[in-house]
């Protein structure tokens, strides 16, 4: 893609996911070192973690590129047309109809082709 090639790459990136890394292992491991704590106090300190984690991913080069993705796909979908509840009903029911007759026809013709089989073989 060619936002790649406009992306700088920094030395300190790599920095930058040894300590995402790291906080996210630590959130981790703290979950269950102290895993006799109380679970509210738990929770927040994963998710204070699990959020300093994302920071330093996300100032990275790989996670602004990431970001732009991001922010490309709501543009998109933003652009997409929902069917309305009649549509949506009515496809839904033509569904269920086809599915209703196609499970007929496959009894019908299973029917017919066991009564060949033991008519045959008597």
């Amino acid at each position: 893609m060619s936002a790649d090639s406009n992306i700088q790459k920094s030395p300190l990136d790599v920095v930058k996911w040894i300590l995402a890394v790291a906080f996210l292992a630590a959130a981790v491991v703290g979950n269950y070192v102290y895993a006799n704590e109380p679970l509210l106090y738990r929770v927040l300190g994963v998710v204070v973690l699990m959020l300093v984690s994302a920071g330093f991913a996300l100032t990275s080069s790989q996670g602004r590129v990431f970001l732009q993705f991001l922010k490309a796909a709501n543009l998109e979908r933003r652009k997409v047309v929902w069917p309305t509840r009649q549509e949506t009903t009515q496809t839904t029911l033509i569904v269920v109809v086809v599915v209703v007759l196609m499970s007929l026809v496959l009894w019908g013709v299973d029917s017919l082709l066991s009564w060949l089989i033991s008519f045959l073989l008597g």
